[in-house]
């Protein structure tokens, strides 16, 4: 009777030491910083596609990237939505950049155009998915990396997730946004499967002598597939 008992308590507490394990603390079971961030850097690289959700925060005036919502491919491809900020107010914009062009319905028509996202003060969407400039550079040109907590987090608390900090030069942000200037605090969530789940930059993204702002960039659905065509 007594070992049955205490065979019983131990298989009761089992569950909880592991939910005890990743509910928070140093990071002790995630990978290194270095090994981490190679990884996360080849599963979205190696990613069919993904859903993208883009929001900026503490933005200068002038024509601004303030948001994006959409699915990139590997084409590479985008089909989405882009809020700019123009003139000081902030117009939703739906965009497709497929086959190096970039078309979007601009505020006040109804046809689609052929735009240079550059004008407004933002890159080319579908270049967020390139290995060589886009989300996945910046994994691997960030330094001073250090390992931040683990915790659950994700649908039904299901995923182990492991922050990741450092600092990025502006050459490599520049490539995001080109009037990128000096260095850039950055914060990474990668889940136990290697996937970044969070990108969050804060810099200078507009110039030397603009204040800092913060973009968070957050992925999921890895692996979604959708065929994006001109409009």
């Amino acid at each position: 009777m007594l070992r049955r008992t205490a065979l019983s308590l131990v298989v009761t507490a089992l569950p909880v030491l592991a939910l005890s394990a990743c509910g928070g603390g140093s990071g002790a079971g995630a990978p290194p910083p270095a090994e981490a961030i190679a990884q996360a850097k080849s599963a979205l690289d190696h990613a069919a596609g993904v859903q993208l959700h883009l929001v900026g925060k503490d933005l200068p005036s002038g024509n601004v990237l303030v948001g994006a919502d959409g699915t990139l491919t590997r084409a590479p491809a985008f089909d989405g939505t882009i809020a700019i900020k123009v003139l000081g107010a902030t117009a939703q914009v739906p965009v497709v950049s497929v086959d190096d062009k970039v078309y979007a319905k601009l505020p006040l028509t109804t046809s689609w155009q052929t735009i240079d996202p550059a004008q407004y003060g933002v890159p080319d969407p579908a270049t967020l998915i390139a290995p060589d400039t886009g989300i996945s550079r910046l994994l691997t040109a960030t330094t001073d990396l250090k390992k931040g907590d683990t915790v659950r987090g994700g649908k039904d608390n299901k995923q182990v997730l492991t922050t990741y900090t450092g600092t990025l030069p502006a050459s490599a942000v520049a490539a995001i946004i080109s009037q990128a200037a000096g260095t850039f605090a950055v914060s990474y969530t990668i889940d136990d499967d290697h996937r970044l789940e969070q990108a969050a930059i804060r810099g200078r993204f507009y110039g030397a002598d603009t204040a800092a702002s913060t973009y968070t960039v957050t992925l999921d659905d890895y692996g979604v597939t959708k065929t994006i065509t001109k409009p």
